[in-house]
């Protein structure tokens, strides 16, 4: 096999996976105005990462329906993490940018 075609193959096989380079914690990637994915499902007590890559705008994780105050923000290259440790379909959002939305839906 050539070296490019190996590293297109451990490229490939990364993203597959769906876990972050650092082991199991799930990532959501905030670029271009968008949670990526958005919707994700985990197990319950797992923790997401949230990672903005945005170049230049600041972002939160704001789930606002469970009545919670809107957190810090995360600037580009910054990243939030929130542990799930009840199931249901948790719906949130950018403060800053209503229009940005996203669930995490929680399974045994």
């Amino acid at each position: 096999m050539k070296p490019q075609s190996l590293l297109l193959v451990l490229t490939l096989s990364a993203f597959s996976t769906g876990a972050s380079a650092g082991g199991d914690t799930p990532q959501v990637t905030i670029k271009n105005f968008k949670f990526i994915p958005q919707e994700i499902t985990i197990k319950r007590g797992q923790t997401i990462n949230w990672l903005n890559q945005e170049k230049r705008q600041y972002h939160s994780i704001w789930f606002e329906a469970l009545g919670e105050e809107e957190p810090d923000y995360i600037f580009p290259d910054e990243t939030y993490e929130r542990e799930f440790k009840k199931t249901g379909s948790f719906p949130y959002r950018c403060g800053p940018h209503p229009r940005m939305t996203g669930t995490v839906h929680v399974t045994e």
